[in-house]
């Protein structure tokens, strides 16, 4: 009972002290405390909860038998790592993300694709990852390859779908100014459109991080070499390593967030100037 009343008293302690830090001001740091606070009053719950309520590890581990796995496992989580997000999402992402930048441009340049190829985009975008991810794993075999293949699939129309959109930003009025200063397609496409389109293809490059990382994991599940996430986590399940399974999707949070972070540090950059970015 000490255990779930300890957890009633962090939770209050936790939400009085983010309530004290926001009414301090806007400071960055502040900004950056209160999701730190309310994520570390979150773990300290599950801790006091589970061994409160004794809850069975095979069912729900408390956070530190997870962190004593991770740290003892760290050479199993390594190479899941490089398998699943360098080799499989990384190179997914890339491959994906590019084709669907050279499609859009070609669609920008053919009213005859933009009528036919969005639509067939729009259908293909809406179907489920785990009716996908068998064929593909089929055609491309059991390495990474087949993994790359269902992140391409995932992220390639979300990007494309935005980029299209960013590519028609540019007003009539400022394309109308590039041509009354002899500017050919591509001298249009570089000095204004691809700079009004930023947001736009920052905004599906943040949407294809989160799917990539979800495409690759899922895609490991019918069939993967003896490493990768996807398989730790199934295989995991089955043999009731409910604790690795657990510092399997540590890390999978953490490369997703780190993959994110560094999408939107380079957005931030990039577009400065848009209102989005102010404030």
């Amino acid at each position: 009972m000490s255990w779930v009343l300890g957890a009633v008293l962090i939770w209050a302690a936790g939400w009085a002290l983010n309530i004290w830090l926001a009414r301090r001001g806007e400071m960055r740091a502040i900004r950056i405390a209160v999701p730190v606070i309310f994520g570390l009053t979150l773990l300290a719950m599950w801790e006091a909860l589970v061994r409160g309520f004794g809850v069975s590890p095979v069912i729900l581990p408390p956070p530190s038998v997870v962190a004593q796995t991770f740290a003892a496992s760290t050479d199993i989580l390594w190479v899941d790592f490089q398998q699943t997000v360098v080799k499989g999402a990384l190179r997914g992402f890339v491959i994906g993300t590019v084709a669907a930048f050279v499609t859009a441009i070609l669609i920008d340049r053919s009213q005859f694709l933009t009528r036919g190829l969005l639509p067939i985009g729009n259908f293909v975008a809406a179907l489920p990852i785990v009716g996908i991810a068998p064929i593909l794993v089929s055609w491309f075999g059991f390495d990474w390859q087949s993994k790359a293949a269902v992140v391409v699939v995932m992220v390639f129309f979300p990007m494309l779908v935005n980029t299209v959109q960013g590519l028609r930003e540019a007003s009539a009025m400022q394309r109308d100014l590039m041509r009354t200063y002899a500017a050919g397609y591509w001298q249009t496409l570089v000095k204004l459109r691809l700079p009004a389109a930023m947001p736009f293809l920052f905004n599906g490059l943040k949407i294809a991080t989160t799917l990539a990382l979800i495409g690759a994991i899922v895609a490991e599940y019918f069939g993967s070499p003896t490493r990768g996430m996807g398989f730790r986590i199934s295989t995991g399940v089955g043999s009731l390593s409910i604790d690795l399974v657990w510092a399997e999707i540590a890390v999978a949070a953490l490369a997703g967030t780190a993959f994110y972070g560094t999408v939107a540090f380079v957005e931030r950059i990039v577009t400065f100037w848009h209102p989005s970015q102010r404030g």
